[in-house]
């Protein structure tokens, strides 16, 4: 394994590290477009939240379907399916747009999403096995750091395209942006296609053994791959709550605060996010991954509860502050639950995909808490419980080892 990760060229190498950035674009457009659409259609906060269970639906329909995908045809394979869904679905935008149809843009981010979900289940394994066991959660970690700044080019794109001044009421708002990014995936795919790879990117797994369904009960009676599955199921949905969240926070926590001004908070929060996976990374030289997780994961949970009880100014920085603590729980705990599972990593890593429907949960359960209780702090509880069951993970993970 260290010989072929010695020996794998540099281009590769790049194109699969940029998926990274490539899907943190598609994840954050979603935190603008909860704020877009929730004035531009007049939905409640439960209905807005439905722009991440549509999304994070994809995740968990496509997780099995990719796993069968991989076995059969390799890892390169499923990237390139991914790809060409995910530029499908950001094309969709346009006649979504034209509509002003604000269920056939769900039907665009479940389309888009059904397409990251080959992508996460594909590149995620392929990077931590790209050398020793011992190093892949710091690997994976490093090239997980180049997610948020796709996170803030998507944000940043929002800001300047979909919450601009001058059509901020419009469906056209998003057609050039989506547009864009629809053709560069897709053209990010023609040069995979066209870049030769590596053995094991390409290998597909022989039809000796128990089959894929095999595999997977397999992987379910492993207990550290159960906690795991549960540990990101909950750590994914207070993520995607927070950031959902974070600009309707801010206006709400600070009266008189605009969309757009708003959204340097979530912003900022993206460049916290990014500087704590750089951080972590370097910190995983000295702590092991798993005490470190459980630190961050008590520092989260005590932020959120911060921006409960506190709100204003300093609610918003906690809730920025909460995206240093997050930046490496979703690689450490993927890390942590595929460890020495071998021909069994492919199965694991769709189940752990699959898990990703936490996004599509929390955030329509922070809405509903957040219309019954008469105001979006109160929603801030959701992600502080979730942020407790990843520390029970990581400290039980932890004595499992």
């Amino acid at each position: 394994m260290k010989n072929r990760a010695a020996a794998t060229p540099l281009a590769p190498l790049v194109l699969i590290v940029a998926l990274f950035f490539l899907w943190g674009v598609a994840n954050n457009l979603n935190d603008v477009l909860i704020a877009h659409f929730k004035r531009l259609f007049t939905l409640s906060d439960f209905q807005a939240g439905l722009v991440q269970s549509a999304f994070y639906l994809g995740y968990f329909t496509l997780a099995i379907p990719a796993a069968l995908f991989m076995r059969r045809f390799g890892y390169r394979a499923a990237v390139l399916l991914g790809l060409c869904l995910y530029g499908a679905g950001a094309l969709l935008f346009w006649p979504a747009a034209g509509a002003a149809s604000y269920p056939a843009f769900l039907v665009a981010l479940f389309v888009i999403a059904s397409g990251l979900g080959f992508l996460e289940t594909s590149a995620n394994p392929l990077i931590a096995r790209l050398g020793d066991e011992e190093g892949a959660a710091r690997r994976l970690n490093l090239a997980q750091a180049f997610n948020p700044l796709g996170s803030i080019a998507g944000v940043l794109i929002g800001r300047t395209f979909i919450l601009s001044n001058g059509d901020d009421h419009s469906a056209t708002a998003v057609q050039i942006p989506y547009l864009t990014i629809g053709l560069g995936v897709l053209f990010w795919a023609l040069l995979i296609r066209l870049t030769p790879f590596p053995a094991v990117a390409t290998d597909h797994d022989d039809a000796e053994g128990p089959g894929a369904a095999g595999d997977l009960l397999a992987v379910l009676r492993r207990g550290r791959v159960q906690l795991g599955i549960v540990a990101q199921f909950f750590y994914v949905g207070a993520q995607v709550g927070i950031w959902s969240f974070l600009i309707r926070y801010a206006e709400v926590a600070m009266p008189g605060t605009s969309q757009r001004a708003a959204s340097d908070y979530l912003t900022a929060s993206l460049v916290a996010f990014m500087v704590g996976r750089f951080g972590g990374t370097a910190l995983m030289g000295r702590i092991r991954p798993l005490p470190l997780l459980a630190i961050f994961a008590a520092a989260a949970a005590a932020c959120c509860l911060v921006a409960t009880a506190v709100g204003g100014f300093a609610g918003v920085v906690a809730l920025v502050a909460s995206s240093i603590f997050m930046s490496i729980m979703y690689p450490t705990i993927f890390a942590g639950s595929v460890r020495g599972l071998g021909g069994l990593t492919k199965s694991a890593s769709a189940l752990l995909v699959m898990a990703i429907i936490g996004g599509a949960v929390f955030p329509a359960l922070m809405g509903l808490v957040s219309d019954a209780s008469g105001t979006i702090l109160d929603a801030m509880l959701v992600p502080a419980a979730c942020f407790g069951v990843v520390l029970t993970f990581a400290l039980t993970a932890r004595r499992s080892a």
